[in-house]
């Protein structure tokens, strides 16, 4: 299996390399998660979509080859202008978003304004969807498995603040909390 995209030599590492990949797939196998969008997750996703103010809000779970938002708020499908129309996808590749890299870090991650970051500037989400700041906090389990990150974003600049990391820190345990609550009791999320 592969986890991470060939990386020309002397290129800057845009994507982190994904070490844990092979454990995080067999534990959310285990946990039941990543294989379809969940409607629990994205009321989830609504709720810290309205926290944080903002119109993007994400579960992730990085799976085998990119990343499945388990849990997705997004503005409705706009058109492109010449007759398409844009839409943000339930699966994406890795180089697509940050939560990739809150996952690596193992920490929240807050980017008041990604294109003041070489490494994020260039990300395809900036360009395609206008994400201009992101907050994300990694969803780590009682194993110390990374499964994937929960995650804010908006269209502007913005500060997230002391607030902003302790909200995205507080939803990333709660969730986590009833991640693991449901697979011990055996129930839905």
């Amino acid at each position: 299996m592969t986890y991470d995209p060939p990386r020309p030599p002397g290129r800057l590492l845009l994507t982190p390399e994904d070490r844990e990949a092979p454990a995080r797939v067999r534990r959310l196998r285990l946990l039941g998660l990543a294989v379809r969008p969940d409607p629990a997750l994205d009321a989830f996703a609504g709720r810290l979509a309205d926290l944080a103010d903002a119109p993007y809000a994400m579960v992730n779970f990085l799976v085998e080859n990119g990343q499945l938002f388990a849990g997705l708020h997004a503005p409705r499908a706009a058109s492109t202008g010449d007759g398409g129309v844009l839409e943000f996808a339930r699966v994406q590749p890795r180089d697509h978003g940050f939560c990739p890299h809150v996952a690596a870090r193992r920490r929240a991650l807050a980017l008041e304004d990604v294109r003041d970051y070489p490494r994020f500037a260039g990300n395809p989400v900036v360009d395609t969807f206008g994400i201009r700041s992101y907050l994300g906090a990694p969803l780590i389990d009682s194993t110390g498995t990374v499964l994937g990150a929960v995650s804010a974003a908006d269209v502007r600049p913005r500060p997230w603040g002391k607030a902003g990391l302790a909200t995205i820190k507080a939803m990333a345990a709660e969730l986590m909390g009833r991640i693991e609550r449901s697979a011990a009791d055996g129930l839905p999320l």
